[in-house]
């Protein structure tokens, strides 16, 4: 049985054309306009001007097409958006810790995730409605859960497992923006650290926060590190413990 008639035709319009398209990924390219080049044009397009600037008119132009032509392959600009999010998602890498390297897989998943962000941070700034039903969303998760296997976890608490490093990665994604990480270092974190810091220096007066002044005073803020990397040590450590006492009872 295939997936679409699996799907019996109960997904919205815009779910299915996604699965429709990663049933025709293997296919090779098409030639004139389809759903797949104005999908590619949409994502090019936010990546170099941003979210704000697209529009299906800016779409078409880069496609050399007429804008009404767009509106027979994808009916509105928010089934766009929603095509593009989870195609710019993109493959999750190849993963084969599992059991007691469940651990190392899981660093490695959360760091590629970001890198998605990072590549298109406008990804972050289009709302998501509810838990994942788009294949490429799916991918990802199915990605971590096989992680987690031979762990002892449940299948709840793989999922919230997975459900609490989406949400770390999406949030510190979110704060660092379209950072760009250099040379396996996050420089660019590090500027808008640096920066955030000599502005706290500005509007922060000791008495009334004495906690973040001897952050300041210590030079907090100037010393290159990986925030990023640092927290998730500590999910991780969370999560272990919680694999931990599954190996004991």
């Amino acid at each position: 049985m295939t997936t679409s008639e699996h799907r019996g035709g109960d997904l919205p319009h815009g779910l299915e054309v996604l699965w429709d398209l990663r049933e025709k990924a293997q296919r090779g390219p098409r030639e004139g306009l389809s759903v797949e080049r104005i999908v590619a044009a949409a994502i090019a397009s936010a990546d170099e001007d941003g979210l704000a600037s697209l529009s299906m008119a800016r779409v078409a132009k880069r496609l050399d097409f007429a804008t009404m032509s767009l509106y027979r392959h994808v009916s509105s600009k928010d089934e766009l958006q929603m095509l593009m999010v989870d195609v710019a998602y993109g493959t999750p890498p190849v993963l084969t810790e599992t059991g007691d390297e469940w651990r190392a897989g899981l660093e490695k998943w959360a760091r590629a995730f970001l890198e998605v962000f990072r590549a298109h941070p406008w990804m972050l700034q289009i709302t998501v409605a509810g838990p994942p039903l788009e294949p490429g969303q799916l991918s990802w998760l199915e990605c971590g859960l096989r992680t987690l296997g031979g762990t002892g976890l449940r299948p709840d608490e793989k999922l919230s497992v997975m459900l609490l490093m989406i949400g770390y990665v999406r949030t510190n994604a979110q704060l660092f923006g379209s950072s760009p990480a250099v040379d396996g270092e996050d420089a660019a974190d590090a500027d808008l650290m640096a920066s955030y810091g000599k502005m706290l220096a500005n509007i922060v007066a000791r008495d009334a926060f004495p906690a973040l002044s001897e952050l300041i005073e210590a030079h907090t803020f100037d010393e290159p590190k990986d925030d990023f990397g640092f927290g998730l040590e500590r999910v991780l450590d969370g999560i272990d413990a919680l694999v931990r006492s599954r190996v004991t009872q």
